[in-house]
């Protein structure tokens, strides 16, 4: 009995070491491949990079990237401005219903849907739902779609955030005679506002690498655009459009652009966790 124990054991032990070793070589071979991407974008970005990429647009003399990257800024802010409170009230509404409420399983399970949707499909109802009676491509039908892209994923990190806020805050609150309006906003809200704003960023990160959506939407513009009821240029479909020329400028300026998004990217993302740490220590 007892060798058959230890024979057991080994083999469990065996097994254990096995997983281990595959687990830790597919990490190694996955974080050298992310170094080698990494090390070209920045190598081929840097170089790139100049006052020019910031203060041109796409046809100037030199080529710059002024018009993608204002037409971006200016629609993720309106997306978020647009997607921020739905998503938040939405995810406030999902938390209080809990998991008995067939509304609220609803809502989540058409929210998961979303999520997990391809962009490109969103884009698409965009154009047939706005792009289509307009007549045109517009910077509005961009902004809808990001702000859609947007949406499922505040929801969702609202809704988790306020399921962390331990109970007894909301009994006590209740208790003290506050309103269900004063409890949500002073008490729920307030404890879980890192991880809500944690979940805003992740959600204004994704939208601002987003291409798709923004082909059937958006479109693009040579010039520096204002007008959201016009054509409007957005880095990431900018980038798209220089890939595809057989130009070294356009290739390089296109590597630039890439840049500017990763390092957007990453700060928001740095961001987060801060907050998370933030968070977690308070």
């Amino acid at each position: 009995m007892a060798t058959t124990n230890a024979g057991r054991l080994a083999r469990r032990l065996a097994v254990d070491k096995t997983i281990k070793l595959v687990s830790t070589l597919l990490a190694t071979i996955a974080l050298v491949l992310l170094a080698m991407i990494l090390w070209a974008l920045f190598f081929n970005g840097v170089r790139a990079l100049g006052p020019h990429v910031f203060l041109n647009d796409t046809f100037g003399r030199p080529n710059g990237l002024a018009n993608a990257i204002v037409g971006s800024l200016i629609q993720v802010g309106f997306a978020t401005v647009i997607a921020l409170p739905v998503g938040v009230l939405a995810g406030t509404l999902l938390a209080d219903l809990g998991k008995s409420s067939k509304l609220g399983e609803t809502v989540r399970f058409v929210n998961d849907v979303l999520l997990s949707a391809p962009s490109i499909l969103i884009g698409l109802f965009v154009y047939t739902l706005i792009v289509l009676p307009m007549g045109r491509f517009s910077g509005w039908a961009g902004v809808a779609a990001l702000a859609i892209v947007m949406l499922p994923v505040i929801v969702r990190s609202t809704e988790d955030m306020l399921r962390l806020v331990p109970v007894q805050l909301r009994e006590a609150a209740y208790a003290l005679g506050a309103s269900r309006w004063t409890v949500t906003r002073s008490v729920l809200w307030r404890a879980a506002r890192a991880g809500i704003l944690t979940g805003l960023l992740l959600a204004i990160a994704r939208a601002a690498g987003e291409t798709a959506p923004l082909l059937f939407t958006a479109f693009g513009n040579p010039q520096t655009s204002f007008d959201l009821n016009q054509p409007m240029a957005t880095l990431p479909v900018q980038i798209f459009n220089l890939t595809l020329s057989a130009d070294a400028d356009s290739i390089a300026l296109a590597w630039a652009g890439a840049l500017i998004i990763t390092v957007g990217v990453l700060a928001l993302n740095i961001t987060s966790r801060l907050l998370i740490s933030l968070g977690q220590r308070k």
